[in-house]
This record gives C-alpha cells, sequence and structure tokens, in this order.
C-alpha cells in the first residue's frame, strides 16, 4: 500500500504488477481514435484492448493507495494521468524523505538493545532507500558510517579497521562484527572476575599481577586471522 514514504518501492512494484499482468498498454501507448461504426475491426480490437488496461491499472493502482491519500490526489479517468498527478504529490516528499533518512543514518548508534546484525542490516536497509530516492551511497561510505556508530569497547576493533589498507565490503563488515560481539560476549565474565579477585587481593594486601600482553596486540592478530581465513573460503 502507498503509505506516504515508501512511493518509490510502490511505484515500481505497481509498475512490475502491471506488466506482468499484461495490463501496462495504456502506460506506454496513446489513446486510440474513438470508435465509430466504419471503424475496422482491427481499430475496435486495439481500443478495446487500450480500454480494458486503462480500467483495470486505474482499479489495481487505487486499491492499492491508503484511503488517507487517496484523497489528496486528484481524480482522473486515464491511468497515465493519474499516475503524473501521484508523481507530483510526492516529488517533493521524496525530498523531506531523503533528508530525514540521512540525518537518520548518520546521528544512528549501537546501543545494545539488540544484535550488532540487526544493527548493520538496519543501516544498510537505510541506505537501500536513500539509493530508490536517487540519493547513492557508496558501500566504503556506508561501511565507514557503520563502523563510527560502534560503541567504546569496539575501540580496538575501529583501530585495526583504519589502519588497514584494504577496503572491506559490507558483507564482511557484518561477519567481522558479529564474530567481535561473540568475542566481547565471553570477556564480560572475565573482566567482572577479574576486577573482583583484584580487589580481595588489594583488601589482603596482595600485589595485583599485570598482563604479560597487550589486549589490544592479541585483538590484532585475532582480526588479522579471521579476515586471513575468510579470504582463503572465499
Amino acid at each position: 500500500m502507498l503509505s506516504g514514504d515508501n512511493y518509490a518501492e510502490w511505484k515500481e512494484k505497481v509498475l512490475l504488477t502491471l506488466g506482468c499482468s499484461d495490463l501496462d498498454l495504456t502506460l506506454h501507448v496513446e489513446e486510440p481514435h474513438i470508435l465509430m461504426e466504419l471503424s475496422t475491426p482491427k481499430a475496435k480490437d486495439n481500443y478495446e484492448r487500450w480500454e480494458r488496461s486503462n480500467r483495470l491499472s486505474l482499479m489495481i493502482i487505487k486499491a492499492h493507495i491508503s484511503q488517507s491519500i487517496r484523497g489528496f490526489i486528484p481524480t482522473s479517468v486515464k491511468v497515465k494521468a493519474y499516475m503524473k498527478a501521484i508523481d507530483e504529490q510526492f516529488v517533493s516528499s521524496d525530498k523531506a524523505l531523503a533528508s530525514t533518512l540521512m540525518k537518520r543514518l548518520s546521528s544512528m548508534t549501537f546501543d545494545r538493545s539488540r544484535t550488532v546484525r540487526e544493527h548493520i542490516m538496519e543501516m544498510r536497509d537505510i541506505a537501500a532507500k536513500l539509493k530508490s530516492l536517487e540519493v547513492d551511497m557508496s558501500e566504503p561510505f556506508l561501511v565507514h558510517f557503520i563502523i563510527n556508530s560502534l560503541p567504546a569497547e569496539y575501540g580496538p576493533f575501529k583501530i585495526f579497521y583504519n589502519t588497514h589498507k584494504d577496503k572491506w565490503l559490507i558483507n564482511e563488515l557484518l561477519t567481522m562484527c558479529v564474530q567481535e560481539e561473540e568475542r566481547l560476549k565471553h570477556e564480560a565474565p572475565e573482566r567482572v572476575n577479574m576486577v573482583t579477585h583484584g580487589k580481595r587481593n588489594a583488601k589482603k594486601g596482595k600485589s595485583v599481577p599485570m598482563k604479560k600482553k597487550s589486549a589490544f596486540d592479541k585483538m590484532l592478530a585475532v582480526f588479522v586471522r579471521r579476515r586471513d581465513t575468510g579470504r582463503r573460503i572465499a
């Protein structure tokens, strides 16, 4: 249904439906001359096909427009004129929608209220909607948006990306982020135990041993192994 913010997608699907149903003749062919008594059988057949296409196309299009929107669209008995009226109605709203989607995309942050996969998929979906509104966004640019939307605990992951020479694809980034999310989940209990154990040792007057190796160095090694493994599989 045409609901106001899905015009580009709606139009694409409506035109596909009319084309698959062989009802899009009226959108490509001008109306034939009105039938007269002296009209040839071929002329009568052409007019009847065009009239059927026009009548059924109007019915299908109107049936897929919500009542709240239909009243604002100037009515017409010709489907071509009706589609033009819909285009004019939504050309300005498309610009406003594109602006809204850009603001939403640029301000999105991963707050862990859902999985990182769902977060990235939503950002990719917004980028797809922008593309349908003729606001094309390159894949490397979208990857930067996603990386910047990750929280502080993904800091070493961001550093690894920024210092890596190769550009990542969205699917590659998605796989890496899901793996990093799992690693952080497994590390969380260890951090709690480490802090609790350290406090107990401090109370007893015992010194807390320092880590032998930088956590960042370990993470870099893990990221490199993941990436190399993914490339070998590909």
